[in-house]
């Protein structure tokens, strides 16, 4: 009589793969299995090294290559804004001496125009003043000049009419020269 069971009796190969009631361990029931499933395994480790692993890899390097570029690109723009912050920052410097030195400039020409305005202001007023000087001076020379006239016509009259005689120009003269020395000598 046999051992298997009867659903079996048809496939003399599952004989194999079933577990006998007389078997030790169940271990060696699964051994067809496990050897199957070893070489599969293998098999597809072989066809993914053969043709998905090299795609996969691929992809891995194009990754990292452009991450490298990526990390390059951002290290160059860095380094570029770092530059054009310094250079920025020298021109802004640049900028701030040349605004000093055209403030100072100007306060300097500023200055020198108020100076020179007021130099100006000087010597004007000096030359209305010598001029109005001048000016009296003469007015008043014509004012005493003809205030000696007017006295002395005054007087030749005031003289012709006392003494009911005529006064030459001669006396007239003499006369007024004589006033106007005691004028001048009285009023200094």
């Amino acid at each position: 009589m046999s051992t298997t069971p009867p659903y079996t009796e048809g496939l003399p190969m599952m004989n194999l793969f079933i577990a006998s009631e007389n078997a030790g361990s169940p271990f060696d029931s699964q051994l067809l299995t496990l050897g199957t499933s070893i070489i599969v395994f293998t098999v597809f480790l072989l066809l993914a090294k053969q043709f998905v692993w090299p795609h996969i890899l691929k992809g891995l390097d194009q990754r990292e290559q452009k991450l490298r570029d990526d990390l390059d690109a951002a290290d160059e723009a860095r380094q570029q804004a770092n530059a054009a912050l310094q250079e920025y920052e020298q021109e802004l410097i640049k900028a701030r001496t040349e605004a000093g030195e055209m403030i100072a400039k100007a306060r300097l020409d500023a200055k020198a125009a108020a100076e020179e305005l007021r130099a100006n202001n000087l010597r004007e007023l000096a030359a209305m003043k010598s001029a109005a000087a001048a000016d009296i001076e003469s007015a008043k020379r014509v004012a005493i000049g003809e205030l000696h006239a007017e006295a002395s016509t005054l007087a030749v009259a005031i003289a012709s009419r006392v003494l009911n005689r005529e006064i030459t120009v001669d006396d007239q003269q003499s006369l007024m020269d004589e006033s106007l020395a005691r004028l001048s000598g009285s009023s200094k």
